[in-house]
Formats: structure tokens, C-alpha cells, sequence
């Protein structure tokens, strides 16, 4: 069984032997694969293709999960919950909806016009682009399995306990007056057939493909140039255990950057394998997926600067604790 799931992993999820096949080729074509540039060729050939495979099949299956959830039903289904079950909700329903958090934001703003509890809003709107089912396959195809599932589950509690916070607080003054006075209309859901919810899902391939492929050159580019030109010694000694504010440097690096999970994964697997510990390298994909600049840049146009800064700090803290968590339980998760 686990010979079994061990070749699901490598070679359906992790396609090994596309990567063996590209060395094989380049090897063919007569270049040195020991060489660092063409290392790099190799491992930015390989990342790109399987990650545009797996992103392509990704989302159109997401995509045609959504279908059944447009923002009429997904606030019906939240507004039939209260306290921390409906920030449980609002954290799950956030799973299957947009993968960056800039896409997220304007389904924040729908919730919150349509009278939403703040706090539940924004459990949605944490983990909407942190912990998408996207996120789980692929994370499971480079870290496997156990480090998949339990980085799911801890970004579903920091998005549950965030909302719940920030409920707590009592800040809905903190809500710019053109959302709160926004009124949302009621809408019939039209009943989708399959083709129209197969439509939706190439769709929303063929937009979301456009969107994150250069991110995914990006990531992958700086993830080739970690993999074969930083001296592993630079690596660890940042974000090593040597290191105790590795974590604390890795989300504050991670902050103003701006990804997508498919795109900052490939970084991801290069540092764990110039040896990152694993926490300090959850943390900065947290970071990147969660509060990058433009995303904050385009909350502060839907919420007051206090309200902003609270979301900011409660993310940036419940990231760092993540980070050292798992720093903790590496040898059990690795």
C-alpha cells in the first residue's frame, strides 16, 4: 500500500518521469547535465510543464466544484450559521473559491455588503488564496502527504480564529460607508446543466492560466536559481534551525511580495532542499499567498486603515506561530 502511494506521489502527482525524461533529452541533445546552467534548464523545464499540468487540471475540477457555490448560494449558505460555525464555513467555502487573494477581495466585499458578519468575512477572505484545494495536490505532490494535509488544517484554524477575532473586536466601523450602505439584490440562482458548469470550468482555465503562468515563470526561475546557484551554506544559515528568527524573516520577506500558491511553491521546494526548515518555508508561502502588497493595497479600498493593520498583525503572528509549529514537528513530518 504505501509502494502504492509512494509512486502515486512521484510519479502521477509529482510526474518524476517527466523530469527524467527532459534530462534524457537535453542528455540526446549533447548537453553536460552536471553542468549548473543546463541543471538549471532542466529543473525550470520540468517545474513549468508539471505545474502547468497540474494547475490547468486543477482548476477546471475546482472550477466545476464552484459552479455549484456562485456568491448568491455561498452567502445563503452562510448566513444559515452563526458564531464560529459560520467562520468554519466561511473558512471551508474558502477552499474552493479563487486561488490569489486580489481575486478574493471582491468576494469579501459582496459578503460584506450583504450584511455578513465582519469576522466571517474574513475567515473567508484568509483562507480563500492560503488553503485551496489546489494548494493541497500540489503541496502533496512535492512535501507529500502528511505536510499537505497539516498545513491545510492549520491555515483553516488561523482563518477561523482570525475572523473570530476580529468579530470580537467589534469593527465594523472600521468598513468604508460605500460598502456598508451597498445593498445586494436578491437573485434567483439559475440551475446550471453540465455543459454549462464544464464551459464555466475551461472557462475559468483559460482566465486563470492567463492570470498565473507568468508568476509560475517567475517562481520557477527564482526556485532554479536557489536550487543550483545558492550555496546551500547561505540557505541554512538564514533560514536554518541555526537561525531562531528564520521564521520571523521569512514572513516579513514574504509580505511584500505578490504570488499565487502555484506560483511560490517552486521557491518553496528549492529552499527545503538547500535546507530551510520546513516551518520558515510554510511561513513565507503564507505570507506571499496571504497578505501580499497589492492585495493590501486593494483591501484599504474596501476597509479603514485600523481594521486593515488588525487583519495584517493577526495573520502576520498567526503565521509566525504556524512557522515554529512546524518547525517542532519537522522530524515527525518529514
Amino acid at each position: 500500500m504505501n509502494a502504492m502511494w509512494l509512486f502515486f506521489q512521484d510519479q502521477i502527482l509529482g510526474m518524476k518521469w517527466l523530469n527524467t525524461i527532459i534530462g534524457q533529452l537535453l542528455n540526446w541533445l549533447g548537453f553536460d547535465l552536471t553542468n549548473r546552467w543546463i541543471a538549471s534548464l532542466q529543473f525550470f523545464i520540468y517545474d513549468v510543464i508539471k505545474i502547468t499540468v497540474l494547475l490547468c487540471i486543477l482548476i477546471f475540477l475546482i472550477s466545476y466544484i464552484q459552479s455549484y457555490f456562485p456568491p448568491e448560494r455561498s452567502r445563503k449558505i452562510l448566513g444559515k450559521y452563526r458564531g464560529i460555525g459560520a467562520n468554519t464555513m466561511a473558512a471551508l467555502l474558502g477552499t474552493v473559491t479563487p486561488f490569489c487573494s486580489c481575486s478574493s477581495i471582491p468576494l469579501f466585499m459582496g459578503f460584506t455588503s450583504a450584511g455578513l458578519p465582519l469576522g466571517v468575512t474574513f475567515s473567508f477572505l484568509i483562507s480563500s488564496p492560503m488553503v485551496d484545494l489546489g494548494s493541497l495536490v500540489l503541496l502533496t505532490s512535492i512535501f507529500g502527504p502528511k505536510i499537505s494535509v497539516v498545513y491545510v488544517i492549520v491555515g483553516l484554524i488561523i482563518a477561523i480564529i482570525g475572523g473570530t477575532i476580529i468579530e470580537k473586536l467589534k469593527m465594523n466601523d472600521q468598513v468604508e460607508d460605500f460598502i456598508q450602505n451597498a445593498k445586494m439584490m436578491e437573485m434567483d440562482v439559475p440551475e446550471l446543466t453540465v455543459k454549462d458548469r464544464i464551459d464555466f470550468a475551461i472557462e475559468q482555465v483559460t482566465d486563470t492560466f492567463k492570470k498565473v503562468f507568468p508568476y509560475i515563470l517567475i517562481g520557477v526561475g527564482i526556485g532554479a536559481v536557489i536550487h543550483n546557484w545558492i550555496p546551500e551554506a547561505w540557505v541554512t544559515t538564514a533560514l536554518g534551525s541555526d537561525n531562531p528568527f528564520g521564521v520571523v524573516i521569512a514572513t516579513l520577506i514574504g509580505i511584500p511580495m505578490y504570488a499565487d500558491i502555484f506560483g511560490v511553491i517552486p521557491i518553496a521546494e528549492a529552499l527545503l532542499a538547500k535546507g530551510a526548515q520546513l516551518g520558515t518555508v510554510l511561513s513565507f508561502m503564507m505570507a506571499v499567498t496571504t497578505l501580499s502588497l497589492p492585495s493590501l493595497i486593494l483591501l484599504k479600498k474596501a476597509v479603514k486603515l485600523k481594521l486593515l493593520l488588525t487583519f495584517v498583525v493577526i495573520c502576520t503572528i498567526g503565521i509566525i506561530i504556524v512557522g515554529y509549529l512546524f518547525n517542532m514537528l519537522e522530524g515527525i513530518l518529514i
